[in-house]
């Protein structure tokens, strides 16, 4: 139920309002989003990549209903990727782009400017050397996303895919994504979803997150495990294994400010451990599926509210 309700809450405008303007949100919020401006992204990087790990970057912002503000999105992408090159930092940290943010959810033409869009900034990350992975949203963007995604390859074959383990239709996606070259996130899920499509049971998820993830680990592409639970990382390692993959054949990812210490035993043992870092001023939805996911996060929040009250 209080997941649910945070779930909900992410989409309320009203709701958004009272988080933005309480002055207590912003010492937890900076826990989770690594600050406003790309400079502040720079800077975490660089910490996070002389600790041994690796990154991906998230430019906040979704649900876009203007192009100017899909355009702006893009821009913000070309100079962080423009940073990353400039700072030396290219070889270690990528970028994960929502296709909402750049044009998916228009009601016009929507897909076909989200591909144009991601084409730009792929294109810019191939010229720094480095990669994009596309994020992947509710179930009602699925299809758009996968089929950006097959066209994307077509002229740039490392860019990577997020697949979600609550959603039933995952185990079949997996198996078309498990091949040679092919990067695929996996998660297990962070948007209300009707039964009718995803599982709702803690546990089903976790069983269909191990079924996929056996699928990804025994097929010819590039896993990422994207999970901070550790009974999942634990079987994650195991999968790998047996499916003859070394450090460095597959990857474990984790969330910025959440299980930092688990990170860095991960790297220190010569996994590549990449941490997902949001920033910009759209952290507002980014946040609240943070605190919906682990009942942990709720806690931290509330215990940070009630020492500075």
């Amino acid at each position: 139920m209080l997941r649910s309700s945070l779930l909900f809450a992410s989409r309320s405008p009203a709701a958004r309002t009272l988080v933005e303007t309480t002055p207590l949100t912003k010492p937890v919020v900076d826990r989770f989003v690594a600050g406003s401006a790309v400079d502040d992204a720079i800077r975490i990087t660089r910490e996070l990549i002389d600790s041994g790990r690796y990154v991906t970057l998230d430019h906040l912002g979704e649900d876009t209903v203007q192009t100017t503000d899909a355009d702006a999105t893009v821009e913000a992408y070309l100079r962080l990727l423009g940073l990353l090159q400039e700072t030396g930092l290219s070889e270690r940290a990528e970028v994960s782009v929502k296709l909402s943010a750049v044009g998916q959810s228009l009601p016009k033409n929507g897909h076909r400017i989200a591909l144009e869009n991601a084409r730009k900034i792929c294109s810019a990350a191939g010229v720094v050397g480095t990669t994009v992975t596309l994020d992947m949203e509710d179930h009602t963007t699925t299809d758009s996303t996968l089929d950006i995604l097959a066209e994307l390859r077509m002229d740039f074959p490392w860019v990577g895919a997020v697949l979600q383990a609550y959603l039933k239709r995952t185990e079949a996606d997996c198996r078309d994504l498990a091949t040679a070259g092919s990067r695929v996130r996996l998660c297990k899920g962070a948007y209300k979803e009707p039964e009718s499509v995803a599982y709702q049971d803690k546990h089903e998820v976790d069983m269909s997150y191990v079924r996929c993830l056996k699928v990804l680990m025994n097929g010819s592409g590039y896993p990422m495990v994207a999970s901070h639970d550790p009974r999942l990382i634990e079987i994650a390692g195991d999968l790998a294994s047996r499916a003859g993959r070394k450090p460095g054949e597959f990857e474990y990812q984790m969330l910025y400010g959440i299980r930092p210490t688990e990170q860095l035993r991960l790297a220190a043992e010569g996994h590549r451990m990449r941490v997902y870092v949001p920033y910009g001023d759209e952290w507002y939805g980014y946040f609240m599926r943070r605190l919906a996911e682990r009942p942990a996060n709720i806690a931290f929040f509330l215990r940070s509210l009630l020492s500075r009250g």
